[in-house]
């Protein structure tokens, strides 16, 4: 861990429309890298929603509501997103927060002070859903090239302000060589090097055809991406910083949709540069989660609602299929059939029946009491397991974590199945017997931790199961030593940890 703090942040969510599995996605993301950051000192985790732009403007107009009573009735189930998948944020920011008014303004005056940002006509063709100016190049057929739009676009011809983001060209093309982790994964960097390798022209940063935005001295409103992205700074205290966050936890870790690698990756380091300020410190871009191969839409019918499948499978059932199923980084297929079984077999077999067999086993021959620690094959292969664990996790490799942690869940089933507490009770060898039994409630106990930020609530059931006090959010270099667990400790064994989940009648593959 770096000496600051760690901050990780998703991308800012834009309110109009409601939630779905791929916010889920990214904001899950989010929580088990903060949480595994938090087990190894200071950490920082922000979301929020993005309320400004044209496209807002025009579904409160169609509404019959005023924009910010639009905005203050859909903020709510962002919230209700992060409750039903059990994240926990440090912050939640809005855009139409004061806090975040000062900051944006201070962020734009800095860059005119600096000479970068100018007064110039704009004529250019506009997508109003994806608040994007397209070059007509790009066009496909005269409407938005984002396959997730494909909208007509208009003609616009605004007095606007620009940023010259074509003088930040080599600067950007120089973070890219020098850092090649700056954007991950590899696919995202490719892309955004071509980008830069093609050139950057300047950037259109406010609008003056509506008003649903920042107010900018002199009339118009800041462009709704210009000041979205200032949320991961603004949130922070900047520029005013009356707590230390900002120096204590900046530059930061973004965690994003591929499709808005651009912004994150070109505009936003520049306009950071131009007020004087450091870039992010990483940009992760993950991919798309499909349904039945396809990425989902509100027009093609596929969208998988995030709510109704966390009542379904629950809430740490979907967080481990999530990043368990696909490297993080990757396209991916959803269904519920595959929720299922992942469910029934690596939750219900692998770790549930391991927990009620362990404690049965101890109840059964021990009366629930957790025998003296023994140090032996296992504890010498689980050394290093929980660094193993921190550093694919801090590098975004959230499937490689998992899997880590899964060959403890692995160990513990075969040593049971070798070593047959069952014979060594009959044959009388009651240190042998000892040893088993202590192997395996320490390493559920180490299971607990290391799974506590992919699945929190199952963890902390697992936690109490084993008779521990608290949660097992605790700071693993002190906690993740083998044989803490105190001799003696009366276990508690309840309700199975997964129980088996059968089809619905009218469950299907989307």
């Amino acid at each position: 861990m770096p000496a600051r703090g760690f901050y990780v942040t998703t991308p800012i969510y834009y309110i109009s429309g409601t939630p779905h599995i791929g916010h889920a996605y990214s904001s899950v993301a989010v929580d088990i890298i903060a949480r595994t950051a938090r087990a190894h000192g200071p950490a920082r985790s922000l979301t929020g929603t993005d309320e400004h732009g044209q496209k807002v403007a025009q579904a409160a107009e169609a509404a019959g509501a005023t924009p910010q009573a639009y905005v203050d009735a859909l903020a709510p189930r962002w919230r209700e997103l992060q409750i039903a998948y059990d994240t926990r944020f440090d912050d939640f920011i809005r855009t139409t927060e004061p806090r975040h008014a000062r900051a944006s303004l201070a962020l734009f005056e800095r860059m005119r002070a600096n000479g970068d940002v100018y007064e110039s006509v704009y004529e250019g063709w506009y997508c109003t859903n994806d608040e994007t100016f397209w070059p007509e190049s790009k066009l496909i057929d005269g409407r938005c090239p984002n396959p997730e739009c494909r909208r007509p676009v208009e003609w616009l011809s605004e007095r606007n302000w620009f940023f010259r983001l074509s003088a930040y060209r080599d600067r950007l093309l120089e973070l890219f060589r020098t850092d090649p982790d700056f954007l991950r994964p590899q696919s995202r960097y490719n892309e955004m090097m071509a980008v830069l390798e093609g050139g950057l022209d300047d950037l259109s940063i406010s609008r003056s055809s509506f008003d649903w935005g920042i107010p900018l001295p002199g009339g118009g409103v800041l462009y709704v991406w210009f000041d979205a992205l200032i949320n991961y700074i603004s949130a922070l205290g900047w520029p005013d910083d009356p707590d230390g966050r900002f120096a204590t936890f900046w530059p930061g870790v973004h965690v994003i949709g591929k499709e808005i690698a651009r912004f994150h990756t070109l505009i936003w380091p520049a306009m950071l540069w131009s007020a004087g300020l450091e870039p992010p410190a990483r940009v992760f871009a993950h991919g798309w989660i499909l349904a039945e191969g396809e990425k989902m839409s509100k027009s093609l019918g596929n969208v998988i609602e995030p709510f109704a499948l966390a009542e379904r499978f629950g809430a740490d059932a979907v967080r481990y299929f999530l990043f368990r199923e696909a490297p993080f980084g990757t396209d991916f297929s959803i269904s519920r059939e595959k929720l299922r079984q992942r469910l029934n077999s690596d939750l219900g077999n692998d770790l549930g029946n391991l927990l009620r067999r362990s404690l049965a086993m101890l109840d059964r021959y021990r009366d629930g009491l957790v025998p003296e620690p023994t140090a032996g094959s296992i504890a010498e292969g689980v050394s290093d397991l929980p660094a193993r664990v921190r550093d694919h996790v801090l590098a975004m490799r959230l499937r490689e974590g998992l899997d880590e942690i899964w060959n403890l869940v692995t160990t513990l089933n075969r040593s049971i199945d070798e070593r047959k507490p069952w014979e060594l009770a009959k044959a009388g060898r009651g240190d042998e017997l000892d040893a088993v039994l202590y192997d395996l409630c320490e390493g559920l106990r180490w299971l607990s931790i290391l799974l506590f930020p992919y699945m929190p609530s199952k963890a902390t059931e697992m936690w109490r199961q084993l008779g521990l006090s608290g949660t097992p959010e605790v700071r693993w270099p002190d906690e993740l030593t083998w044989g803490r667990l105190a001799a003696g400790t009366q276990t508690d064994p309840g309700l199975p940890l997964f129980p088996r989940l059968e089809p619905e009648p009218d469950e299907t593959e989307a």
